[in-house]
């Protein structure tokens, strides 16, 4: 059977691991489309920089294309995930085959979910959240859309993440103290959360303090 094609947005930093994803995933990649008309006809490992992204969006439709978005900018993620499935485009769920995701999960649509990381049971994950490597979503926690959960992270039961929050590296939001963290918020790398955070918030430290507002 011949792998479905796609098309990976943006080549920086996350690129070469959506790259590896991808492929782990059995899909066909097309071919790279950057943010601008810089680098194309560059080869990045070994695929090809056809054209800017915000050339698609002069199509009328984008019925029946794949496509999967690899920056971890949050903001940037949103507005061209909204675009193209606007535009009848397809976003596909890609979760790593070392990945261990609960049957009683309930995954998003555009949903990317990187090698060695756990789902469990009654968790909910929404559309267009990436959650990076050998992280874990305990049981009934529910995050929201357009969220980036970094590496090495443990985000306790029975945790409400709203949408569009970053939580960086290696951070652990402990289960029974924390009930919600609101949308647009950040949570540094190596945090330590006890308590719920308010929308627009960043937190840093050990444990867990409020440094500013996420403006």
């Amino acid at each position: 059977m011949e792998a479905e094609e796609l098309y990976i947005l943006g080549v920086g930093h996350n690129t070469a691991t959506i790259i590896d994803l991808v492929e782990d995933c059995g899909y066909s990649i097309s071919g790279l489309l950057h943010y601008n008309y810089d680098r194309i006809g560059d080869k990045y490992f070994d695929y090809e920089i056809k054209g800017c992204f915000e050339d698609l969006f002069q199509y009328e439709s984008l019925d029946g294309m794949n496509f999967v978005l690899s920056m971890g900018d949050i903001s940037i993620r949103e507005k061209l995930y909204r675009k193209i499935v606007n535009k009848g485009g397809i976003i596909p769920t890609l979760i790593h085959p070392t990945a261990i995701v609960s049957k009683r999960a309930q995954i998003g649509n555009g949903v990317m979910i990187l090698p060695q990381s756990i789902v469990q049971a009654d968790a909910k994950i929404g559309d267009n959240t990436v959650i990076t490597m050998n992280s874990t979503v305990s049981h009934a926690s529910m995050i929201g859309c357009h969220c980036f959960i970094s590496g090495h992270c443990i985000i306790g039961a029975y945790v409400e993440i709203e949408d569009r929050v970053h939580i960086g590296q290696g951070v652990t939001i402990v289960s029974g103290a924390v009930n919600i963290i609101g949308e647009n918020s950040v949570l540094g790398a190596g945090s330590v959360l006890r308590n719920d955070i308010k929308p627009n918030s960043i937190y840093l430290g050990n444990p867990a303090r409020f440094v500013k507002r996420n403006e």
